[in-house]
């Protein structure tokens, strides 16, 4: 067993996000892991840039309410325990709500990550659906 050095905050680059967010590292794998790990948290209106992941990327939604879109789909409103899957490739932005703080867990397992153009504050006060509803 190993007990790892908790790494500081890292705020995270304006290239990647429109507003303020800060990540903890909670695992980084070293060869052959691939895995990542952070919590992440996101101040209200806050959302990244529309991205994609190499092998995809799970989010656990663990305070607040996370907005979450694919290209061309529906915003998804995330509360608590809530986990969504985007697969390898495809092309989302997921953020904070514009009156609630966000921390999720981010899972992914390369850093090959797509960074796209910004998020619109058209595109990011869109129609949304809640899991509440699902």
């Amino acid at each position: 067993m190993e007990l790892l050095k908790k790494q500081p905050t890292v705020k995270l680059p304006a290239e990647w996000f429109t507003g303020d967010a800060w990540a903890d590292v909670i695992y980084r794998g070293e060869e052959p892991s691939r895995a990542r790990v952070n919590a992440v948290h996101v101040a209200p209106g806050a959302r990244t840039a529309w991205h994609s992941h190499g092998l995809g990327q799970t989010l656990y939604i663990v305070e607040g309410i996370a907005l979450i879109q694919s290209r061309g789909g529906e915003i998804i409103e995330a509360h608590p325990g809530d986990v969504i899957r985007t697969p390898a490739g495809e092309e989302h932005w997921h953020g904070a709500a514009p009156d609630h703080f966000l921390t999720q867990i981010a899972v992914w397992e390369t850093d090959e990550v797509d960074w796209l153009d910004h998020v619109t504050d058209a595109e990011y006060g869109g129609a949304r659906r809640s899991t509440r509803n699902a």
